[in-house]
């Protein structure tokens, strides 16, 4: 991969990430269940330098994460889609949000995390390594 474009649900903000993702997570904090409104989160982890906005502008959300560090998450203005996240645990990566590049063939998360308050049904129990919470 050389490059990928995300972009929110109304199409004005996106975000083009350069390279290949340094790993690529399932989440199933609570935090997370909240913020996409599903069983859980797939995460793309980029370098920050390899993140930038290539349309629209962004608003910003802090608030503190289930590991116990700060998170900043910055989403479009129009209409509220949550495009990626910089994490204070992880100050060298972003996470951004699998489903904004709609691409059906983005690779599959090698990791899934915080399984132990998964809701049931969930596919964390099945065949990804499993992590217990990062704090």
């Amino acid at each position: 991969m050389s490059g990928r474009v995300a972009t929110c649900h109304c199409g004005l903000l996106q975000l083009r990430c350069s390279g290949d993702p340094v790993k690529i997570s399932m989440c199933h904090c609570r935090d997370c269940q909240r913020r996409t409104g599903s069983l859980f989160s797939v995460a793309a982890f980029f370098p920050r330098e390899a993140v930038a906005v290539a349309a629209g502008s962004a608003q910003s959300f802090r608030r503190p994460s289930a590991s116990g560090h700060d998170v900043t998450f910055h989403f479009c203005a129009d209409c509220g889609s949550n495009l990626w996240w910089e994490p204070d645990r992880m100050p060298h990566l972003s996470g951004v949000a699998v489903g904004a590049f709609a691409d059906p063939n983005f690779p599959m998360p090698e990791q899934a995390v915080w399984c132990e308050i998964a809701m049931r049904g969930s596919t964390c129990r099945q065949r990804l390594r499993r992590t217990h919470a990062i704090r």
